[in-house]
């Protein structure tokens, strides 16, 4: 008799003590045969549980329809990060009630796909618990759409539940689930909250736009429901998928650069877009790693300091270090660029040595994880509104340092790359957007360009 996984056996009379010579062979076949049975039985439960060993845990896939064959080997791969997006702020005008009552159906890019998926939603900026009560994962059916591809829709759960209340400054790990992500494709997650929660936890510079809809609409695989149009993400900061496509997870830190500002909305023109791009082409050839990439930067953001509110909106990057990304799936390397706006929004004049040993406290960091760090040099922005000279030299002196190899395990020189020849002050103008800081698309994909793949990979120097 099996209860909850535990194999038993049924109460049996005891064997009187004279009876036992009575025993005939046919009783000791049948109870070896009992016993070759439960091991086979316990065989196969050890096999189907290491299947989903991943080298960093194991998490079982659940799925909210039983499987078919019950006694199917469980998806194996690694679990790395599909896409992410760091928590940056409050929602302005969500103060009181939040999203109450709204379906919120966020939609992201996965640079890898998998056969498993799970998410990460988060309460961070939030000053009263969020009670999500119903929640989602889908393909969507096209890109950029906020209707779920034929079949792919499955309820996400919490321990088990199917709701889960989310403590303010804190954040959530769903089940994982049986879904098929194909990489580069759309994906959709929702959340229903039916309370008012404060404000939202939300990533304004999306570059993609995301839905809501009123009332419980998460299950609801057509986008008629939907006709409220954001270009912000809400609650969501990460997909992870269970995947045979990837063996790790590049983390990109950076501000606006790595945001994407300025880059086509729903295009993913974002050059860690293309660095995932180039990566999965050239996975497996010479010294190319096999990583996912997902992106942590945020719009104005400083290595040194963080913006206003408790908790600090915009917080700075050696505030967020551990969490945006050493706390990340499976974290093999870093790519960082930050720097511009301790020179940028710096009210007096910005010391390029305290923003030098802001980045070497980052890389310390992510060295004592075991984590390779390639990191930026500083492009240029004369023409910008913020530009001085001063500026300028303060600039220089960092990317003169950076180098001297004085601070990164490996650089990407994208000051080279995408400066003006003829005056190295300023960006070339077919690399601008127009606004003399921001690339444009042709210039975002210039910079993932820059990046040598080979560098993604390495030993970790015990001290620069």
């Amino acid at each position: 008799m099996t209860h909850h996984g535990v194999i038993t056996s049924e109460p049996r009379a005891p064997i009187a003590r004279g009876d036992t010579h009575r025993m005939t062979k046919r009783h000791g076949y049948a109870l070896l045969a009992a016993i070759c049975t439960l091991i086979v039985a316990i065989s196969a439960a050890i096999y189907i549980g290491a299947g989903a060993d991943d080298g960093q845990d194991q998490s079982a896939l659940a799925d909210d329809r039983p499987p078919r064959n019950s006694a199917a080997p469980a998806s194996t791969g690694t679990w790395v990060g599909a896409w992410s997006a760091s928590p940056a702020g409050a929602e302005p005008g969500t103060e009181t009630d939040g999203l109450a009552g709204r379906s919120v159906r966020n939609v992201v890019h996965a640079g890898i796909g998998g056969t498993g998926a799970r998410v990460t939603l988060s309460n961070l900026f939030g000053q009263q618990p969020l009670t999500i009560t119903h929640a989602t994962i889908a393909v969507a059916a096209t890109a950029n759409s906020a209707a779920a591809s034929t079949g792919t829709m499955r309820r996400l759960t919490f321990d088990g539940a199917t709701s889960v209340i989310v403590p303010a400054g804190q954040q959530v790990l769903s089940d994982a689930v049986r879904v098929t992500i194909p990489h580069d494709s759309d994906v959709l997650v929702t959340t229903y909250s039916p309370t008012p929660s404060g404000p939202v936890t939300y990533h304004p510079q999306a570059r993609q736009i995301s839905y809501a809809a009123q009332g419980d609409r998460v299950e609801d695989v057509t986008a008629t429901a939907y006709t409220e149009q954001t270009t912000y993400w809400r609650y969501l900061t990460a997909l992870d998928v269970l995947s045979n496509e990837s063996s790790g997870t590049l983390v990109a830190i950076g501000d606006s650069l790595t945001d994407g500002v300025t880059s086509t909305v729903g295009t993913n023109s974002r050059w860690t877009d293309i660095l995932s791009d180039r990566l999965r082409a050239s996975a497996g050839t010479g010294d190319v790693p096999r990583y996912s990439v997902v992106n942590q930067g945020i719009s104005g953001n400083q290595v040194l300091a963080a913006g206003l509110g408790r908790p600090a909106e915009n917080p700075s990057g050696l505030s967020r270090f551990g969490r945006d990304v050493l706390d990340r799936t499976n974290v093999k390397a870093v790519v960082i660029d930050l720097g511009v706006n301790d020179i940028l929004r710096n009210p007096g004049r910005a010391d390029p040595d305290r923003i030098v040993a802001g980045l070497r406290t980052l890389v310390r960091q992510a060295h004592a994880r075991g984590l390779r760090v390639v990191g930026a040099t500083l492009m240029p922005f004369q023409g910008h509104r913020g530009y001085t000279p001063y500026r300028e030299t303060v600039r220089q002196a960092i990317n003169a340092q950076i180098r001297a190899g004085q601070v990164y395990d490996a650089v990407v020189d994208f000051d080279k790359a995408l400066r003006d020849p003829y005056n190295p002050r300023k960006l070339r103008s077919d690399y601008d957007s127009g606004d003399h800081l921001h690339p444009s698309d042709k210039g975002y994909r210039t910079m993932a360009d820059a990046i040598d793949l080979a560098d993604l990979t390495g030993a970790v120097p015990a001290e620069l």
